[in-house]
């Protein structure tokens, strides 16, 4: 699972096998490690539950996590749908944009960062 933070701002890009995993009701979750220190790391994660709520995300020091209601997880998981867009409210400080997005392949054709990517909607496209 790959993520980007810009401002207030998140977006994950979730592979076919991580995806596969998800709506199996699985929490899929990556780690990243800045320094040496146990505490000194980041770990996003999806997790869907019974929730009412379509999209929350729940904060906890050194992680971040966007829980999607499962009625939500089993729609994105339809093959025409490419991601969720939302914006969840963080109280006084405005608003979060979360987007979860399949991983589509890139066009370039760059075989290493293709693996396990679903196949893009534009591939074959002329310009």
């Amino acid at each position: 699972m790959k993520l980007r933070i810009k401002g207030n701002s998140l977006r994950f890009r979730v592979s076919r096998s991580e995806l596969e995993q998800f709506l199996a009701g699985h929490r899929v979750e990556e780690t990243i490690h800045f320094a040496p220190a146990s505490q000194a790391k980041l770990t996003y994660a999806l997790e869907s539950t019974l929730q009412a709520s379509a999209v929350r995300v729940r904060y906890r020091p050194q992680e971040v996590a966007v829980v999607l209601s499962e009625e939500r997880a089993h729609a994105w998981g339809k093959e025409s749908e490419v991601g969720v867009y939302t914006a969840v409210d963080i109280g006084s400080a405005g608003s979060l944009e979360v987007i979860i997005e399949k991983d589509f392949a890139c066009l370039d054709g760059s075989d290493e960062d293709n693996n396990d990517t679903f196949n893009n909607p534009q591939a074959g496209a002329v310009c």
